[in-house]
């Protein structure tokens, strides 16, 4: 098995024997989408859940991709080789503090965080020598949240980031990147630093810009909002996504983002400047150079 660098370069990773027990805490989107995954690529033996209301643990009961659904997380990990954590990224780490007498020795524990640098410093605190944290984040998801809405398809040939530290344990690296390069993700292993400075740009800016964008919007006549095309349905669409979500990873990536957002707005202000000039071969060559880097983007997963 085959995992990609930073640079684009294949390294090889030794593959490792089907998990007897996936375990899958606070699924959302991405928790239900692993689970389905996992179910239908046949990569775990059992799958056990644990989700914080009882509602929907008696729902989740009921879905053909959980074999069992567990009432408390301490009990959903006991006999788990892999556990993936996937509430809000604040509660991350609590969450790995919790269970963590709970795992057996040996176990392996990662996440779905879209910020890395704490979650990996802490996890690696918190499970001690008896259990293994591996940091990962998938680049996948929708505007949409809730494990109702999770599909089985949904890191097929998507990146997914693991983020491994220095104590890390290589065996429990292996696999992790394993496990998601089953569920159909190309891997990319990298820092956590350099993991949140990256998705400061590629993740977290867009969705303030198409936030920002959208609130901008609505200090003007509404009925303008239905003559929108699909420019602005594009550009915003993941305007929709949960405000309480984003409030957390903005919180838990604030320096980068702030980082990215100085530097965004430099080009901006350049490009504000360059219009009130009436410098139009200055502004069709910006518009050349933002039509150039989205047109080399990686074809979507079809």
């Amino acid at each position: 098995m085959r995992a990609l660098d930073m640079r684009g370069r294949f390294c090889v990773v030794r593959a490792v024997s089907r998990l007897q027990q996936l375990t899958i805490l606070a699924p959302g989107l991405l928790g239900g989408s692993v689970a389905r995954a996992a179910h239908t690529r046949g990569v775990a033996k059992k799958i056990v859940l644990w989700a914080r209301r009882p509602e929907s643990r008696l729902k989740l009961q009921e879905q053909p991709w959980c074999q069992g659904v567990a009432d408390s997380p301490e009990e959903a990990v006991r006999d788990a080789q892999l556990v993936v954590l996937a509430p809000p990224v604040d509660r991350i780490v609590p969450l790995l503090q919790q269970v963590a007498p709970a795992l057996h020795a040996g176990a392996i524990v990662t996440d779905v965080g879209s910020v890395k640098a704490d979650i990996a410093r802490l996890g690696d605190g918190a499970l001690g020598k008896r259990a293994h944290f591996v940091g990962s984040h998938p680049m996948a998801g929708s505007e949409k949240t809730g494990w109702e809405h999770g599909s089985a398809t949904l890191f097929e040939n998507r990146t997914c980031f693991v983020t491994p530290t220095e104590s890390s344990d290589p065996r429990a690296v292996e696999t992790v990147v394993r496990f998601w390069r089953d569920l159909g993700a190309e891997v990319v292993s990298l820092g956590a630093d350099q993991h949140d400075e990256i998705v400061a740009h590629i993740s977290h800016l867009p969705q303030v810009i198409a936030s920002t964008l959208c609130a901008f919007l609505a200090t003007k006549n509404h009925a303008w909002r239905n003559h929108a095309g699909g420019g602005l349905r594009d550009t915003t669409r993941i305007a929709s996504s949960d405000s309480h979500l984003w409030r957390s990873i903005l919180e838990q990536n604030r320096d980068e983002v702030l980082r990215a957002l100085r530097q965004f707005q430099e080009e901006l202000h350049g490009f504000q400047i360059a219009l009130a000039n009436r410098d139009y071969v200055e502004i069709a060559a910006r518009l050349e150079r933002g039509k150039a880097y989205r047109d080399q983007f990686r074809p979507p997963p079809a």
